[in-house]
């Protein structure tokens, strides 16, 4: 299951609505766990100046129709900065991501919201993979379970949201936001797991992240 297939599993609550810690950020996240995908399989790269820009290093089908959708879209965006690709609409997986997941059995189409109006409600109904991908994360942040390239990067775009105290709640045990926090950066700072290429993935990608997000946390603080 790729990075932002996971991922969307975690935002959604059961009842098919997205989670209120990330309801209007849920894009930004999205795009940058499929733009990750994109890079560990090969097909982007991102360049290394203070404000990386997105190249396209190959053009040829993976064979999956979530990361083949999002290179076609990317295609005439080559170029362009990385901050501004993840706030881009046009790069939105949620669709086939979505499509991709009842698919596979894990989510089923529901009805709209009240009177039929809003977004298709798309509830959980196989909660397996969720709760082995819970468990997973529980096991990294508890220091029992050896992290994959996958949460490291999970973990960080959660924490990049401000929201990974919210949805990992369960999984942190007892530690505070802050506690949270520090975990992560000690994860993703010293951990072996991947390589050179994996580990610049994420940090463009949670630079990107940090950009965004902070005048919206500092917005939601004043008010």
């Amino acid at each position: 299951m790729l990075i932002v297939e996971e991922l969307h599993m975690l935002l959604l609550r059961p009842d098919g609505r997205v989670e209120s810690a990330v309801s209007g950020n849920r894009l930004y996240g999205e795009v940058a766990a499929v733009l990750v995908d994109l890079a560990l399989h090969g097909r982007i790269s991102f360049s290394h100046e203070k404000h990386p820009t997105v190249d396209i290093v190959s053009t040829e089908p993976t064979g999956n129709p979530i990361l083949d959708t999002t290179l076609q879209r990317l295609v005439p965006m080559r170029g362009k900065r990385l901050q501004s690709l993840v706030v881009s609409p046009k790069l939105d997986p949620l669709e086939v991501v979505v499509e991709s997941l009842v698919v596979q059995g894990v989510l089923v189409r529901g009805e709209r919201g009240f009177f039929g109006w809003g977004s298709e409600r798309t509830p959980e109904s196989d909660p397996a993979p969720e709760l082995v991908l819970r468990s997973r994360l529980a096991a990294v942040l508890a220091g029992t379970g050896a992290p994959t390239q996958a949460d490291l990067s999970l973990l960080s775009i959660l924490q990049n949201l401000n929201a990974a105290h919210a949805i990992l709640r369960a999984e942190c045990g007892d530690i505070s936001a802050r506690d949270l926090k520090k975990r992560i950066e000690q994860l993703t700072a010293g951990s072996p797991a991947g390589d050179a290429v994996a580990k610049a993935v994420n940090d463009a990608i949670a630079a990107a992240m940090v950009a965004i997000m902070t005048p919206v946390i500092v917005a939601a603080t004043i008010t």
